[in-house]
């Protein structure tokens, strides 16, 4: 079954907001492959994020979200959404042009790399509409080929876009804590990431709802 919130749009409609979806089996899984990890899903219950299933729209809110606070990007979102009826497309950001997205709040570097992204959509370097059939590596190698996007940008919209089944980012710190909080860890190396990373698989999304749950819970 699937799961979702309802909220109020832009426009004041309610929209019902799509869930991140896993089930039993996934839970089931990732219990028998880890007892402590299991452990804290009993404790912490069932954890239900959002998505955006349009990834172009996700990789431009990204691009506004960051090293800003999120009362401020929401600001930001919400003028670039009123210059484009509310949706963010390639043809409403080019319509718009970089000089009247700058003024939403924008860094002349962030209206740059927003613009670029659209272009290259229009142009097809990257096709959004088609990235779902490719492999989590070619999709992380397509959009770090776009200016402002990082594997850690790529990797998020692999979860909250595509609803990849796993992905687990040693990019993210909130990610490495939660690791080292449930296994009582004062320090991560990268092997060790690793080997947590193959025993969650094929379900590292969904340890990862739990490992950024547990990230600051120094008691895990």
């Amino acid at each position: 079954m699937v799961s979702h919130n309802r909220e109020k749009d832009l426009f004041g409609r309610e929209d019902i907001m799509p869930i991140f979806k896993y089930g039993q089996g996934e839970i089931d899984h990732l219990k028998s492959k880890d007892k402590k990890l299991g452990a804290a899903i009993e404790k912490i219950g069932r954890i239900e994020r959002e998505i955006t299933p349009d990834v172009f729209s996700a990789l431009v809110q990204s691009i506004i979200s960051q090293q800003i606070s999120a009362k401020a990007a929401q600001t930001v979102s919400v003028k670039m959404r009123a210059l484009m009826n509310g949706v963010l497309t390639p043809e409403g950001i080019m319509q718009a042009g970089a000089g009247a997205i700058k003024e939403c709040g924008l860094s002349n570097r962030k209206a740059g790399y927003i613009t670029g992204i659209a272009e290259a959509a229009l142009a097809g370097t990257v096709d959004f509409g088609t990235l779902h059939v490719l492999t989590d590596e070619e999709i992380i190698s397509k959009l770090t080929a776009l200016k402002g996007v990082g594997v850690w940008t790529a990797e998020m919209l692999l979860i909250f876009s595509l609803c990849r089944p796993n992905v687990i980012s040693y990019g993210d710190l909130a990610i490495r804590r939660g690791m080292m909080n449930l296994y009582g860890l004062r320090e991560l190396s990268k092997d060790k990431f690793e080997k947590y990373r193959r025993r969650y698989s094929p379900y590292g999304s969904v340890a990862s709802l739990y490992l950024w749950a547990l990230a600051n819970n120094d008691k895990s």
